[in-house]
């Protein structure tokens, strides 16, 4: 991957370069994170807290509705690694990564099956956490896609636009 440490997401269509510093002038709040956590149902609020901690601590300038976006996105990508990969995935991976306009987070874990976002029933509870993340993300402007592995397993990634929140 090169990136020149600018996080992954969509590129402008037109192969046009973003504005903004280039690569020699990454922005402070700029990185790739990946952190690893047992295919447990513990994991879902820590990887939540994690991302969120991360954000502040780096000074992500994220608005409240992109922040509460993304740890909705995360816990539901957790939560589906733990109930529905966790028998041959004992270890999942969360990485987040944010460049100058983009953010992404990623879950992978080592179970070949590609979910699928199932259409809302409401006879039913549970099993619509992939049709969330994809509204969710739809909703804030970014792209949602599910990968297989070099490995065999799967990432199921979630890439949002950076709007940094508005300062009165």
């Amino acid at each position: 991957m090169d990136d020149d440490g600018r996080g992954f997401g969509p590129r402008p269509e037109d192969g046009a370069a973003p504005l903004g510093p280039g690569p020699a002038d990454p922005l402070p709040y700029e990185g790739v994170w990946r952190f690893t956590a047992p295919a447990v149902e513990a994991s879902v609020p820590q990887a939540r807290h994690a991302v969120r901690d991360l954000l502040l601590r780096q000074g992500v300038p994220v608005s409240d509705d992109l922040a509460q976006g993304l740890l909705l996105i995360v816990s539901e990508l957790v939560t589906n690694a733990v109930k529905h990969a966790a028998v041959l995935s004992p270890t999942i991976v969360v990485e987040l990564a944010v460049g100058a306009e983009w953010l992404r987070v990623s879950v992978e874990d080592n179970h070949p099956y590609r979910p699928t976002a199932l259409e809302a029933d409401h006879g039913r509870t549970g099993g619509r956490g992939l049709l969330l993340v994809r509204e969710v993300t739809r909703e804030a402007g970014g792209v949602c896609e599910v990968e297989y592995t070099a490995s065999g397993g799967k990432v199921i990634w979630a890439a949002l636009p950076l709007k940094p929140a508005r300062f009165a």
